[in-house]
């Protein structure tokens, strides 16, 4: 789900899934681990989850007769990347409107 252009931003507007994310970040953890450390369902966490993985920020892998959840590191990385593009315009922009703020009367346009 890529929401004008930000790579799983809008995945994270929810409590929960960004919760779900923060514990990934830590550690893998199965679905059973999650809900034990939040105040939701299995089956709620398995929905998260499912739109976490759909949106490209989570990947699983088996493990024995469970499924380890872990973030991806290529969705994170997109992720970074588009905070970091919004930061460096904001960083951009702020430096602009300093300039400009300490530009003589006669030089302002």
């Amino acid at each position: 789900m890529d929401t004008y252009g930000d790579p799983g931003l809008g995945l994270l507007g929810d409590p929960t899934r960004r919760a779900i994310f923060e514990l990934l970040a830590r550690q893998p953890c199965s679905v059973g681990e999650l809900a034990d450390r939040l105040p939701i369902s299995r089956p709620a966490v398995s929905q998260h989850l499912r739109v976490l993985k759909d949106g490209g920020l989570v990947v699983s892998r088996a493990d024995g007769t469970r499924r380890v959840y872990q973030l991806n590191p290529a969705g994170v990385t997109a992720l970074r990347a588009y905070l970091d593009r919004v930061w460096q315009d904001a960083l951009t922009a702020f430096q602009k409107a300093a300039d400009d703020d300490t530009a003589p009367e006669e030089e302002k346009p």
